[in-house]
């Protein structure tokens, strides 16, 4: 292959369909781009460093490592977290990101300091570090996906929150390829400039009015105004599935040897680099027909990514369908995020039951403590069927109550070091989609034998506590137990028996009940632990808990087509927060069990403090608004959250976005194995305030839980130690966590792509939004009614002009509209931090992805 065809000219291609980009020389190579070479390939990227370097490099502190996160509204910047909590570690371009991609465990050395990049101190144009994809945390947050594939979410403390990312404005204001690739090449100049920022005017140049920094020498700076930069000189892990969805097209040059024997892949995903597929792996007719596969969807997995190619090498796997579909779409997302949704192997089912109806038998029986008898019962969403927990409350004669949280007992069908045990470590957790879930195990025991249904003999472990009415734990038992729960309530079942207490349920009004237990006992239950819920949270609160109680987007689906035919704001209530309460204290419970049994294999979830640079910047920006918070802890920070607000429409949407911007710095919850992290003063979970914390409650749906409960059965003798040793329990942890990582996304993509596909269906839809940020020539806003995050840009309003400055430390953009008839005069609308606006989302023309724009201020405003 001769030069000119290893190497195509980006002018020639273009800027493809979802903007991929393609790697760009150094300033040095540029000026040898259209030299001939002789042969002789030009490398774009620098070889790799030897393991043994790296490692050297590592233990001299000369490089550093970390998880690489490619901002996804500017996917030419990249940042790896600073292992002193500082300002993340920048990356500066394709060339130095050097063919890593988004996730992957990259080493990097820093550039000399003339290279790192100046800060600018007026804030016009912060978001690339707070771009974080999913960094929200989620054990401090609230609990509400309603549909039946999220059930076991919807009352764990550990939720999946939809942050609705919105990669559409990576659309916005992207200059051509060239344009781009050149911003990879130049120096950032120290511009500050607040003058001259109206529409058309790129604010470069300085006045002598600046405050900022009047050098353009980094050296010359202090550290306050700079940030690292960094090259990627290898990659530890490769953690990016290197599978991405995309569309497929000739290649620009029809002369060439390489345009007869590979097509063009363009991912969706604009981090992901474009791909030279060979012609074999496209459709027998993709060459003479190349406009009937513009809007379908492939899967596209790279294989290689050479040293002197500014494309990927790679193989088409799959046709997925039309683009803009539910299923291709969603099979797309599965496949990115590495979501094995294929059938379990006959291997991994030869391990379940064979003889069904399968039925405990005597032996187990005897083992068990037997609580048939007792008044048990699930809550749950109503249409749920993998039901994992249930709980019991039973007034004592001494006026305490026993209060029983009983699970799901999945380990004694998923022995360790079996084909089912592989496969369930490897999937980690099921993965919840706004239209089904993909289960971690065999629907088999998710929905029949591990799972807790009405009236049916289950095998369950046990935390039963002896409570005062107030919630002081006076004793505690786990064991293993046989359940048979009594009834299956749904969240509102429960929540109709909390808010009219003195109400006669009928059976009409209630799922079956079982004839050995009344409606009437069932409903003291419920209100007997709602009650003690109360009192537990109050407590928890009191203990310095933090809860950022975002909000979640549901959906309701067509029954016959699947398509969404509303969605709505999910409603966290009084109901769901029992279930959680009491989740929370068998999870703590455990926790402290294992541990104690096993210091050196225990499977706990630590919960680290905020990232310090941004938890100061958060601090800065509430002092700009005049905001009093107290960062200081978890605890300080929920009190005032609840203290400045009022309950007027203005301050509850006010508490929306400062909720949105708390998350900001906090960081993912993480499993981890005690005998690996040495420090115990590590293992404290930030949000919940609490020393000791583990996943004990969602065996079904977790891989997590299972460990835990294998540890639990020995530290009570019921079996055998657990076999791994603890490098490889932390193995597994890490794991989990990637898994669960990918799981959250892929949750959030389903709900942005039904989002998506309501918007075109139903749209345009009006709502009020508040501003959460302002930028030189674009501002954030919260969209109230959905609770998604959209940018409105400037210039595509109807604007004669506008004009951002600073009133004091705070940003303002001044809208001037253009009059809707000639007499009229031009409306100027302030838009700054906490204003209301109305919005409208419009579905973009050809593709799934839509914008937000703002509505015309009256004339009287």
């Amino acid at each position: 292959m001769n030069n000119s065809d290893s190497r195509v000219n980006p002018r020639q291609l273009g800027t493809p369909r979802g903007g991929s980009y393609a790697a760009v020389p150094t300033s040095g190579d540029r000026k040898n781009l259209n030299k001939p070479t002789r042969g002789r390939k030009k490398s774009i990227f620098e070889a790799y460093m030897s393991k043994e370097d790296v490692s050297a490099g590592l233990k001299r502190g000369e490089l550093i490592q970390g998880p690489l996160r490619i901002n996804p509204k500017k996917y030419h910047e990249a940042f790896i977290p600073s292992p002193d909590g500082t300002r993340d570690i920048f990356i500066d371009g394709v060339v130095a990101r050097n063919r890593a991609l988004n996730g992957d465990i990259v080493v990097v050395k820093l550039l000399p300091k003339d290279q790192w990049k100046v800060i600018k101190p007026d804030g016009s144009d912060k978001e690339t570090e707070v771009t974080h994809e999913s960094d929200v945390p989620e054990d401090m947050l609230g609990t509400c996906i309603p549909q039946e594939a999220a059930k076991g979410d919807a009352k764990s403390p550990d939720v999946i929150i939809e942050a609705q990312f919105d990669d559409n404005d990576a659309e916005h204001g992207q200059d051509h390829l060239q344009d781009m690739l050149s911003d990879d090449i130049k120096k950032l100049s120290p511009d500050t400039s607040e003058k001259g920022k109206a529409a058309g005017i790129s604010g470069m140049h300085r006045t002598k009015q600046d405050d900022g920094p009047k050098v353009n020498d980094p050296r010359l700076l202090p550290d306050e105004f700079l940030q690292r930069t960094a090259k990627v000189v290898y990659i530890l892990e490769k953690k990016h599935s290197r599978a991405a969805t995309g569309f497929i097209k000739l290649l620009a040059d029809r002369n060439s040897e390489l345009f007869k024997r590979c097509a063009m892949f363009s991912p969706v995903d604009h981090r992901v680099p474009r791909v030279y597929v060979p012609l074999a792996d496209c459709p027998p007719d993709f060459v003479t027909r190349p406009e009937g596969y513009s809007q379908k969807l492939f899967i596209c997995r790279i294989v290689d990514w050479k040293e002197d190619s500014n494309f990927a090498t790679g193989q088409l796997c799959k046709s997925l369908g039309q683009a803009g579909e539910i299923e291709p779409e969603t099979e797309g997302i599965l496949t990115e995020y590495g979501v094995d949704f294929s059938d379990f192997s006959p291997e991994a089912l030869e391990c379940l039951p064979q003889n069904l109806p399968w039925v405990i038998s005597p032996e187990e029986l005897a083992k068990r403590r037997d609580l048939r008898k007792e008044c048990i019962f699930t809550i749950d969403p109503s249409t749920a069927r993998d039901l994992d927990d249930a709980l019991s409350c039973k007034q004592l004669p001494d006026g305490n109550l026993e209060v029983g949280v009983h699970i799901a007992d999945v380990s004694y069908f998923v022995l360790e070091e079996t084909e089912l045990d592989k496969v369930a470590s490897e999937r980690a957790t099921s993965v919840y989609l706004v239209q089904k879930v993909i289960p971690m195990l065999p629907r088999l025991l998710c929905e029949e034998l591990c799972s807790l249904n009405p009236m049916q003999d289950r095998l369950t472990f046990s935390v039963m506590w002896k409570l005062t009415p107030e919630g002081k734990i006076l004793d505690e038992w786990f064991g293993r137990t046989v359940i048979c729960s009594c009834v299956k309530l749904s969240y509102e079942h429960a929540q109709i028996m909390i808010e009219s207490p003195g109400k006669v349920l009928s059976p009409e009004e209630l799922p079956p009940v079982s004839p050995q237990h009344s409606i009437a006992e069932i409903q003291e239950a419920v209100l007997n632990l709602h009650r003690i819920a109360q009192n537990l949270r109050k407590q928890r609160f009191a203990d310095g808990a933090l809860h950022l109680d975002q909000m979640k987007l549901s959906f309701t689906l067509d029954q016959e087509s699947g398509m969404p035919q509303s969605c709505y704001v999910y409603q966290y209530r009084d109901s769901n927060r029992l279930v959680e309460e009491f989740m929370l204290l068998a999870n703590m419970a455990v926790a402290h069990r294992i541990y104690h049994f096993f210091p050196e294999q225990a499977f706990l979830r630590r919960h680290p403090p905020p990232q310090t640079k941004l938890l100061k910047d958060l601090m800065d920006f509430c002092n700009q608004v005049g905001l009093d918070i107290d960062f200081s802890s978890a605890g300080t920070l929920q009190k005032s959250l609840n203290e400045i607000f009022g309950v007027d429409k203005y301050s509850r949407a006010r508490k929306e976005v400062l909720t949105y911007m708390f998350s900001r710095p906090m960081q993912m919850a993480l499993y981890f194995c005690t005998g690996v992290v040495k420090d115990e003063t590590l293992f404290r979970h930030y949000a919940l305030n609490v020393p000791f914390y583990t996943h004990f409650t969602s065996p079904i749906r977790r891989y997590a839980d299972i460990i835990v409960h294998r540890l639990l059965s020995a530290s009570l003798g019921a079996s055998s130690p657990i076999k791994m040793e603890k490098e490889d329990i932390q193995r597994q942890a890490d794991h989990c966590n990637d898994r669960k990582m990918a799981s959250k996304r892929v949750q959030e993509l389903s709900g942005d792509l039904f989002f998506s596909i309501f918007v075109r269906e139903c749209g345009p839809l009006e709502s009020e939004a508040m501003v959460m940020g302002v930028l030189s020539k674009a501002f954030d806003v919260l969209v109230l009614k959905f609770g998604i995050q959209k940018r409105i840009y400037c210039n595509a309003l109807p604007l004669l002009d506008f004009r951002f400055q600073k009133v004091g430390k705070k940003p303002e953009l001044t809208l001037m509209w253009e009059p809707e008839e000639l007499e009229e005069e031009s409306v100027h609308q302030v838009i700054t931090i906490f204003t209301l606006v109305e919005v409208v989302l419009t579905a973009d023309s050809g593709s799934l992805k839509y914008s937000a724009l703002l509505k015309r201020p009256s004339l009287e405003k």
